[in-house]
């Protein structure tokens, strides 16, 4: 029996093409839906929530999450990525310095302790935590099935050293940015940040997606073109950088 989108707490976005929103930190998930394939769009904050976005995104496709891809390497996107054991994962090209060493694993578990995630939960995902097998160093288009092409660019450094979009072709177009762009909050700079950079990144995310794509932040609801020139403009103006 199929099911809808909103009956497994999803959003539907386009054609096959949906997100979640995680309780906790209001991460979001996205799923592409392809034939016989499936991306999913980052992996939550522990083992037992990616299990659950596991179990509800196959249940949406019909079949097993295929791939899955790393928007940036913070705790409440990437812990999770052991629960898809048999994926195809993808990252940025040098994400493995912060998922495939003892130090930045044990980061991002002092990290996700910090926020407020159990600390055995935190260390299980740490442990288990397998650096991307795929290393996306300009543009890569993945073939999910006819008609189902989905375009994974790395637009970083920015949010991160190691950021990741993904472009969902469609009427519409969907754009997932990770927390290149966010909405339910000031956008977060870390020590890992390059602010010099941030803003070019959220002009190569309009340059894909165009007038009329949706936009899907790390955090928050759903946004416009508009918004991420708006959002491009406050971090050009805080960062002290020119507009290019």
């Amino acid at each position: 029996m199929s099911v809808t989108w909103e009956e497994v707490g999803w959003e539907r976005l386009a054609a096959g093409v949906g997100r979640c929103r995680l309780p906790g930190w209001d991460c979001t998930v996205g799923l592409v839906v392809g034939h016989g394939a499936a991306l999913l769009i980052d992996a939550g904050s522990s083992l037992a929530e990616g299990a659950r976005l596991r179990a509800q995104a196959e249940v949406l496709a019909g079949h097993r999450v295929t791939h899955l891809a790393l928007t940036h390497p913070h705790f409440d996107h990437v812990l999770g990525a052991a629960a898809f054991a048999g994926a195809e994962v993808f990252g940025a090209v040098g994400i493995d310095a912060v998922l495939g060493g003892r130090r930045g694993r044990e980061e991002l578990r002092a990290d996700a302790v910090h926020h407020g995630l159990d600390a055995a939960a935190a260390q299980e995902a740490a442990d288990t935590l397998v650096p991307p097998r795929h290393h996306v160093s300009g543009e890569w288009t993945l073939d999910l099935g006819p008609g189902r092409q989905v375009l994974l660019a790395n637009v970083g450094p920015a949010h991160t050293a190691y950021d990741l979009a993904v472009l969902v072709p469609g009427e519409p177009e969907v754009v997932f940015c990770g927390d290149l762009v966010e909405e339910s909050g000031e956008p977060q700079a870390g020590p890992d940040a390059v602010p010099s950079h941030w803003p070019a990144a959220l002009d190569r995310l309009v340059s894909f997606g165009g007038e009329d794509a949706l936009y899907v932040p790390g955090h928050g609801a759903v946004v416009d073109a508009a918004f991420v020139r708006r959002q491009r403009d406050a971090l050009a103006a805080r960062f002290g950088v020119s507009p290019g």
